[in-house]
């Protein structure tokens, strides 16, 4: 499970690129009980999702033109520079060089060698995300690859992460782990991208989870606020109930109420 104690390779923070970050405020607020607070004057639109006076995710405006509304998931470096080396070494490209955010932090952002947009926190006075796996927080991350023993070989190569395959019915579901977090500290994982899929429309991308108290009635909100559902709410066996939402202007994000443990 996620945890606040961030080791290199885990999952620190996540932020929305949206087109009118106060229709977003207003659709996370109601689906959520987000508040959003501003980062001041010198952010560009940027601030902070609240809950309870803790960061929970943050957003801001597109800034790369043609881009698509969406959800961006960042790992926990020590270095972004070398970690910017790591993702060209293996395969990777950079889409934002490492820079500095004041004194928050450094980060960058990178593609996969499938395309699939990540980025990365070196913290600084920002540690990371106040809280996660809480209703309203973020519990999971996800990859969906079309090549998964080349993203196993991308990812160990840039995060040193850790896999285990488990089998789940026609196909195998991939849980990763940080090098350092230890037997609990499963963060995500790799749903393969099948053909069928991708004929549908889908592509390689990394999706954010977010934890909610009743999934039926998250979902319900948002359809309420103007979001619409891309994968119904379901049940997984041993995991939880589940569904895939996309936000009014079109991020796409998940939200899960997880199986007591």
């Amino acid at each position: 499970m996620l945890s606040t104690d961030y080791v290199p390779g885990a999952p620190n923070w996540v932020d929305l690129g949206t087109p009118d970050i106060d229709a977003a405020a207003a659709f996370y607020g109601a689906v959520f009980g987000w508040q959003f607070q501003s980062a001041g004057p010198d952010a560009g639109g940027y601030g902070m999702f609240t809950l309870d006076g803790k960061t929970v995710a943050a957003g801001g405006p597109m800034t790369e033109q043609g881009a698509a509304p969406s959800w961006t998931v960042y790992f926990h470096t020590a270095d972004a520079d070398a970690t910017a080396e790591a993702v060209t070494k293996a395969g990777g490209s950079v889409a934002v060089a490492p820079m500095d955010v004041f004194t928050a932090g450094r980060m960058a952002q990178f593609a996969d060698p499938e395309g699939a947009s990540f980025a990365v926190w070196q913290p600084g006075d920002v540690r990371g995300l106040d809280a996660v796996n809480y209703p309203g927080t973020l519990c999971w991350t996800e990859l969906y690859p079309g090549d998964v023993a080349g993203a196993k070989s991308f990812y160990q190569a840039t995060f040193g992460w850790v896999t285990e395959d488990m089998p789940m019915g026609d196909f195998t579901y991939t849980v990763i782990k940080p090098a350092t977090g230890g037997e609990e500290s499963s963060q995500g994982g790799f749903m393969p991208l099948t053909p069928e899929m991708a004929a549908g429309g889908g592509t390689t991308c990394w999706r954010v989870y977010f934890e909610v108290a009743d999934c039926d009635a998250t979902v319900g909100m948002a359809t309420q606020q103007g979001g619409s559902v891309l994968v119904p709410a379901m049940d997984i066996p041993g995991v939880g109930r589940f569904a895939m939402l996309v936000d009014p202007a079109g991020a796409v994000f998940a939200v899960i109420t997880s199986s007591a443990s």
